[in-house]
């Protein structure tokens, strides 16, 4: 074997389903991941380490603290082929530590560990959603953390419909989520969260986002998951500035529910938005109509829910670079 390549998926994070803690659980997440934008890496025993491509810093972190844990001192070649771009709420920070991890294990005959991994490089502390989504896909509840440090036990998961689209609204100023210290401080700030707000969000998850997707109920699906955003944007608008942290995102995701597009939201702290379609078609006439209503710095994306997790694959032969669609 001369060459691993791992490509993980980004992933919406669509709400955390209880911050008050009162249960003895805290967090636990509702996500999908997504079939675009993913993170392409491919790693090789080399005569020196070496590590290319986006967001290479943080690649050449993770590959130094993941060998440092595993003993290992021979010397690499990675390529970060495209990352999913950081701090817009499409967990690129988990997803790039679980595709270094995972290609350097298959590399050197080392069993699979992404949550451990991920607890070593400081990865999935709130959501497993990220860990869950490499695993496999669909649409994942997790549990929330516990008194422990255990990684959020995944206690749902379906597959979404095929048929549905998500509509990523992207904003190409410089605004970018909260994130490392400012996202400890905003936590540290913000006042106990109501428990009324946890039971409406767990309520709108088991009784109508989840069955929803079984049943592909795409109006009741939309409805639970702006109920449940809307209860995350008021507890969040403190620390971001409002229901979204980008004002842009905010209005162009308001005029595509306009012209029929359901399920509005923010991912993590955003500034990247959504909104869900029920057909691809139907993703593309609401693009059609809210496009002339839509400012410069704002991009539209139609992807599709991922059913299926992290590709790791073996080649006799280094890989040929990978056409992407970029997000920058």
């Amino acid at each position: 074997m001369n060459c691993v390549t791992a490509s993980v998926p980004a992933r919406l994070h669509l709400g955390f389903l209880d911050l008050n803690g009162s249960t003895g659980r805290r967090f636990g997440s509702l996500g999908l991941p997504l079939n675009e934008p993913e993170t392409l890496v491919s790693l090789t025993h080399a005569d020196t380490t070496t590590v290319e491509g986006p967001d290479s810093a943080r690649a050449s972190r993770h590959l130094d603290e993941l060998c440092r844990h595993l003993g290992i001192t021979t010397h690499h070649r990675l390529i970060v082929h495209h990352a999913i771009p950081p701090h817009v709420g499409l967990g690129s920070g988990t997803q790039m530590a679980m595709a270094v991890s995972a290609a350097l294990r298959r590399l050197h005959g080392f069993d699979g560990n992404a949550s451990g991994d991920a607890r070593l490089l400081g990865r999935g502390s709130r959501s497993g959603i990220g860990i869950a989504s490499f695993s496999d896909g669909g649409l994942i509840v997790d549990a929330g953390r516990h008194h422990s440090d255990a990684e959020p036990p995944v206690v749902a998961r379906h597959p979404f419909p095929d048929q549905w689209r998500a509509i990523l609204i992207l904003d190409h100023t410089n605004t970018v989520g909260l994130h490392g210290e400012d996202e400890i401080a905003a936590f540290r700030k913000l006042p106990p969260f109501p428990v009324e707000s946890a039971s409406e969000i767990c309520r709108r998850v088991l009784m109508q986002a989840l069955p929803a997707v079984v049943e592909q109920d795409f109006p009741a699906f939309g409805e639970a998951i702006e109920v449940i955003q809307m209860e995350m944007g008021t507890y969040f608008a403190p620390a971001q500035g409002g229901l979204f942290t980008s004002p842009r995102v905010e209005r162009a995701a308001m005029r595509l529910r306009e012209v029929g597009a359901r399920g509005v939201g923010q991912s993590s702290w955003g500034p990247t938005g959504f909104v869900f379609a029920p057909s691809e078609l139907d993703a593309r006439r609401f693009i059609k109509e809210a496009q002339g209503a839509l400012e410069p710095a704002i991009e539209l994306r139609i992807v599709r829910g991922r059913n299926h997790g992290a590709s790791i694959t073996e080649e006799p032969d280094a890989p040929v670079q990978r056409r992407a669609r970029s997000m920058s």
